[in-house]
């Protein structure tokens, strides 16, 4: 294993950040905190929020929060501009940005104006990824072209990521699988009488058995279905509750659909408690690149639900981690929900399996030293 260089200068930028905090989000603060605890010096640009500092350290992360006001592309050449100014100042040994919108585009121009190695880690897949996106955007298609001949290494976090690459011509020699990493010190099983005081603490119900989804109520996360199926669900099993966590602009209209058993909480930034009182993982997706909630959810020893979509079935083994179903089909995954919350013996084994497939290949640690390596590798490339 190759140590990376003491001190290396590593510049992420990312379209968001803490509080605005979603899965990609997560998972670039997480990266960002160890790998300054294996000793090299990372901080973050990204947009600023109304009601956010311009700087400020967030577990030991410094954070740069550079202004993007007005309309969509007001705001990305706006926040391009500021961020070249910033990255001349700071002078990083190499750039790591985060999706392939201004973040990419920015590392890029850095690229041409400083010559600073650049990467890009592309977190979403199917129609909900940025390739998709670019591909149907005026002036995408060109500038996809760009950056996939002129960055110069892509972290992907699935086999299905590195076969969009591949349909844009990206060799091999340029692409990198590191999936997304979790904390498995951090979220881990805990004992019954943990549950249900942590049940208590959130005011929910001590002896029902709950399912919890944790992301985005926007199209591509498919809740509709999940909301239109848990009544039949709830009619069979009534001691059983549907928790969903997160907000976006479906919302208003789920929260109307909704029948019983099913509890909305909103957005939470820290959604361990709700990890800790459930005892089932559900994520209905109809896209996803590799969900961190889901690695969270299995890092916390709970059966999950999921549909066959992104990196999700290189995670799941059906039957054995997890239980799969096909994106869209609410009838199995009505059927593979009635399962696991009717047998606790099937949830326990199948979350103890969960856990262990994280451990061995998901942890934190291990993600964030085979990036520290791969800084380490581009960096000595370019001189």
């Amino acid at each position: 294993m190759m140590t990376a260089h003491p001190g290396l200068r590593i510049l992420m930028i990312s379209h968001g950040y803490a509080p605005r905090i979603g899965g990609a989000e997560r998972q670039v603060g997480a990266l960002s905190s160890r790998l300054r605890a294996q000793g090299l010096d990372v901080q973050v640009l990204t947009r600023r929020l109304p009601g956010t500092t311009a700087y400020e350290v967030l577990d030991d992360v410094p954070v740069y929060r550079l202004p993007a006001p007005g309309p969509k592309i007001t705001a990305s050449i706006i926040f391009t501009l500021a961020c070249l100014k910033q990255i001349g100042r700071l002078k990083p040994d190499l750039i790591h940005a985060h999706e392939l919108i201004s973040p990419s585009t920015t590392a890029l121009l850095a690229r041409a104006l400083y010559g600073i190695p650049t990467l890009v880690t592309i977190h979403g897949s199917g129609q909900s990824s940025e390739i998709y996106r670019l591909r149907r955007r005026t002036f995408g298609k060109a500038r996809l072209k760009l950056l996939c001949k002129y960055m110069d290494m892509f972290v992907v976090i699935s086999q299905k990521i590195a076969a969009e690459l591949d349909e844009e011509n990206v060799p091999a020699e340029r692409r990198i699988h590191i999936p997304n990493g979790v904390d498995t010190a951090q979220f881990n099983p805990v004992p019954a009488p943990v549950k249900r005081s942590v049940r208590v603490a959130l005011g929910l119900p001590v002896d029902a058995v709950i399912a919890v989804y944790i992301g985005r109520l926007a199209p591509e996360k498919n809740v509709a279905q999940l909301v239109e199926i848990w009544p039949a669900v709830h009619a069979q099993v009534p001691q059983s509750e549907l928790v969903i966590v997160g907000g976006g602009p479906l919302e208003t209209n789920l929260r109307q659909q909704a029948g019983a058993g099913i509890r909305f909480v909103g957005f939470q930034q820290d959604v361990q408690p709700y990890l800790t009182a459930a005892d089932v993982f559900v994520l209905p997706s109809n896209a996803e690149g590799l969900s961190v909630a889901l690695l969270e959810a299995m890092a916390s020893g709970l059966a999950v639900v999921a549909t066959a979509v992104g990196g999700t079935p290189e995670v799941i083994a059906d039957g054995e981690t997890g239980c799969l179903v096909p994106p869209g089909d609410g009838l199995a995954l009505a059927q593979a929900l009635l399962k696991v919350l009717q047998d606790p013996l099937l949830r326990e084994q199948l979350g103890q399996n969960a856990r262990r497939r994280v451990q061995s290949e998901y942890a934190l640690e291990q993600v964030a030293q085979r990036l520290a390596d791969l800084y380490s590798h581009v960096v000595k490339k370019g001189k």
